[in-house]
């Protein structure tokens, strides 16, 4: 049976068992008497286990059939259960998603499990563990990322590198090159070889690093990822050529497989069930030793799911997403012919296909939508790992899990609440002995909940720890030279609060491996900001604090206001507007060198666009002002600009690395009469 058809759905359903595990286990750890729970684990793990040895994977079979005995021995109550043999068993699990992991990167999916092999045969014949070495038991949940299946890590730059490179059509390859053993300037050959590879393409990245390799601090052979148009056989050819060279061995893969994010990112599901009936999965690979309780009828099911449920390959997705956004663009050209020749029946026709391409849009924009589940699965794991290092008595609660968000928002968030997780367990939430000192009970609560509101998702992270000290926060961004002290008199407290979030600030008082070295809230800050959202912070000392993140639900196609400034035309996203204004120049008012308007009773600065973009001065001044009211949190600013053109939905697309630090510029969209307009970033605007 030629297996390849299924390798691609053995790899998703692998890491939902995987999932599972994970999840069950978690519980199992609340409540060791529930045998239930045992019989889960055991019955994915045996599932897992007929998948893999169908499929050909013994190694992965026979490290699943091990973990399976052990967990045999827990349900029959021939061994107790522990934390300690959850840990062992939280390892298993980790090497099985490694080599799942490597399987999907087109490895044979081998890897040395022997030391964890030998731990759960201790468990099965009810020997005394080994003690486990702490570097053992942190498990890659403790980070965004999963263990790589390659020994080379790519850090979150060069991951987005390659996977742009690939959008673009650019191959990606590793490349194994191993000197001869009787080489003797091995740092000649090297810059040899790149100076090849760069002639065919861009080098992102080599193991050992660069001036490793140039003090030739390695043995005869080294790893050379390069990104490039080129055939692989081209490539090896040119790198033979230098002397000296024994072997070269390319490899291409997909930029997606190393930026370790779970399986959403390669494939989604698109789901067509009917109201009313239940979805339901249909694996693939037969698994002959399967116990009866699992057995299905084949037949009824099979013909159940093929009409329900497919699976399609992401880049389908994002390529059918593309040409979309092409129909968008000519839309609003045709939108815009029929305005100028006031034709009846073409504007009736182009009404009626505005209609018909905006279903199409919620249509496409929701096959795109994945539930946050995808990121927050990760986290029970890894607050059970850090509670444990910290000594503290952790409750996770995670509320909205089936909430969605596209895709490309999905892969960016999950960094961002790693950290404020990592910052909540280490700063926020306290020890027993000091929560008990409080009077408050000695297992702190942390709740991360997602919902959705209007055309934005919110995502809150809250905890009952200590809140934010004030003081010492002001203290220390005093001392940083972060605000000065004539401005930290007028700080409110979430002004005060906010500062948490300027670049290398911490209030830890020494530096650990969960946090304190102040590179954390500022890239949160940054990374969500990139994507059109932003943050606010609630936090009562003593009580607790809340974090909030608002996100918009896609970031391709978005509502903007279309606006000029004098013969140029901008964008401002409708999601940053508040309302717009005709302020007469004599309401304007002056304080602290800086013109301000009051508009509702507040003082809001004006930022004259014309000044801040350079624009060439093309029309006479009037006696009023355009204003733009937008908003960033609770601060507000008016953008003063030449004229209103109306709103409109407008494809956002990237200005490039090139034009990628342009102040206060988000993006570009192509409008109906061919020109670019500038999409505005009104955060970056507002200080």
């Amino acid at each position: 049976m030629e297996m390849s058809q299924y390798l691609e759905v053995f790899i998703e359903e692998s890491k939902e068992h995987l999932q599972a595990c994970n999840e069950h286990l978690l519980e199992l750890e609340k409540d060791p008497e529930n045998l239930q729970i045992v019989n889960e684990i055991f019955r994915a793990a045996h599932t897992l286990k007929g998948m893999s040895a169908t499929m050909g994977y013994e190694d992965l079979a026979s490290l699943t059939h091990q973990m399976e005995n052990v967990l045999d021995a827990i349900r029959n109550k021939k061994i107790v259960f522990s934390p300690e043999i959850l840990d062992v068993i939280f390892l298993a699990v980790d090497d099985l998603d490694a080599m799942v992991e490597s399987i999907a990167s087109g490895g044979d999916g081998k890897r040395n499990v022997e030391e964890v092999v030998e731990k759960l045969v201790q468990i099965e014949k009810g020997e005394p563990i080994n003690q486990l070495k702490k570097a053992e038991v942190e498990v890659a949940a403790t980070t965004i990322e999963k263990a790589p299946a390659r020994e080379n890590h790519y850090d979150q730059f060069e991951t987005t590198v390659l996977q742009q490179s690939a959008d673009q059509g650019f191959f990606t390859y590793e490349i194994n090159i191993t000197l001869k053993s009787d080489c003797l300037l091995k740092a000649a050959r090297v810059y040899m070889i790149f100076e090849a590879l760069e002639s065919l393409g861009e080098v992102v990245k080599s193991v050992p690093a660069v001036d490793e390799l140039e003090e030739e601090k390695f043995d005869y052979d080294f790893m050379v990822t390069l990104i490039s148009k080129e055939a692989a056989n081209k490539i090896e050819t040119s790198i033979m050529k230098v002397s000296e060279v024994e072997k070269v061995e390319v490899r291409e893969f997909f930029a997606t497989s190393i930026s370790g994010k779970q399986a959403d990112q390669s494939t989604t599901e698109m789901n067509v069930v009917e109201e009313g009936q239940e979805e339901k999965k249909n694996t693939p690979v037969a698994e002959n030793d399967a116990p009866a309780e699992n057995k299905q009828p084949e037949k009824q099911t099979a013909t159940k799911i093929s009409n329900k449920t497919i699976r399609v390959n992401i880049e389908r997705l994002d390529i059918l997403m593309n040409l979309f956004e092409e129909l968008v663009i000519d839309r609003g050209r045709l939108e815009q012919i029929s305005s100028n020749l006031k034709d009846q029946e073409l504007h009736e026709t182009v009404e009626r296909m505005s209609r018909v391409t905006g279903d199409l849009q919620n249509i496409i924009l929701n096959m795109r939508m994945v539930p946050v589940e995808t990121v927050f699965n990760r986290f029970p794991r890894m607050v059970r790992q850090l509670a444990r290092d910290l000594n503290k008595k952790i409750d996770l609660q995670i509320i909205g899990a089936e909430t969605e968000l596209d895709r490309t928002v999905i892969d960016e968030i999950g960094d961002p609440l790693v950290h404020l997780i990592r910052n909540a367990l280490d700063h926020g939430v306290e020890t027993p002995e000091v929560r008990r000192a409080n009077n408050k009970h000695e297992e702190g609560t942390v709740v991360l909940r997602a919902y959705h509101s209007g055309n934005h998702v919110f995502i809150e992270l809250e905890d009952d720890g200590a809140g934010i000290n004030k003081e010492k926060v002001l203290s220390k961004a005093i001392n940083k030279g972060i605000v000065s002290k004539e401005i930290a008199k007028t700080l409110t407290d979430s002004q005060i609060a906010e500062l948490i979030f300027a670049s290398g600030f911490s209030t830890a008082d020494q530096i650990s491996d969960i946090s304190g070295r102040g590179v954390g809230l500022d890239v949160v800050k940054n990374t969500i900001e990139s994507l059109g959202g932003s943050i606010t912070i609630e936090s009562e000392e003593g009580k607790g604090s809340l974090f909030s993140i608002q996100l918009p639900l896609t970031l391709s196609i978005i509502s903007v206001m279309l606006v000029e400034i004098q013969a140029e035309k901008y964008a401002i996203p409708l999601s940053s507007i508040i309302e717009t204004a005709i302020v007469y120049k004599k309401d304007v008012m002056h304080a602290h060198n800086q013109t301000v308007i009051d508009f509702r009773g507040k003082v809001v600065p004006l930022l004259f666009l014309k000044d801040i973009f350079d624009v060439p001065s093309t029309k006479a001044e009037s006696e009023y002002y355009s204003v733009v009211i937008v908003r960033k949190g609770e601060k507000l600013a008016g953008l003063v600009v030449d004229g209103f053109i109306g709103q409109q939905e407008v494809v956002l697309k990237s200005l490039g690395a090139y034009l990628s630090s342009a102040y206060a510029i988000s993006g570009a969209t192509i409008l109906g009469d061919g020109q670019v307009a500038l999409i505005m970033d009104c955060n970056a605007l507002i200080k």
